[in-house]
């Protein structure tokens, strides 16, 4: 039996790629498409408005300023280039603000709203996460709904945080202030 070695693609293939079509990353060096609904754009512009419009500038009393971004390809080796739902930066660690059409400084904070690449963003993604030590990954899952907020440790992420629309919780990275969960998921109904 003959095995046939897949083509690992690198973050130099992505530029041949259509990325105006659906979104593109790279995760394992495998390319993969994912398309969006209405609800998931929805649900990353008001974690973009909560979160940004709490922690931009110099953040809040308590808390400390934050660079964000949306659908920014962030580069983690040759073979992984993520395009989150949402990351950012502390700019305690980062002071210039990231620049450029691909990142290559590892975010300090990443929010992924599941949709047709769930598993990839459950597996994969989390453990490349992991790898690089980023210290938050939040896992929003629109079906359920419910937040799963993880906090970076030596062995693997741990969960610290599942919470849903109706509650009130302080979640890390951002505990300086509490915020309304159900205002993270976008407009319900």
């Amino acid at each position: 039996m003959v095995s046939t070695a897949r083509k690992l693609h690198t973050v130099a293939d992505l530029d041949a790629f259509d990325q105006d079509e659906d979104r593109v990353e790279l995760i394992g060096g495998e390319i993969v498409r994912e398309s969006t609904s209405f609800e998931h754009g929805d649900a990353q512009l008001s974690i973009g408005i909560e979160i940004k419009g709490r922690f931009q500038g110099s953040g809040p009393p308590g808390g400390e300023g934050w660079w964000f971004g949306s659908e920014v390809d962030v580069v983690y080796s040759e073979i992984d280039c993520f395009r989150h739902d949402v990351s950012g930066w502390r700019k305690s660690r980062v002071p210039d603000r990231p620049a450029g059409r691909r990142v290559r400084i590892r975010p300090d904070w990443v929010c992924e709203i599941l949709s047709t690449n769930r598993n990839k963003d459950l597996r994969d993604k989390r453990r490349t996460l992991h790898q690089h030590g980023v210290p938050h990954y939040w896992i929003m899952d629109l079906e359920e709904p419910l937040l799963t907020v993880l906090r970076h440790h030596a062995d693997g992420y741990v969960i610290i945080a599942t919470v849903g629309p109706g509650e009130r919780a302080r979640l890390e990275p951002f505990d300086a202030v509490e915020l309304e969960v159900a205002a993270l998921f976008g407009d319900l109904g």
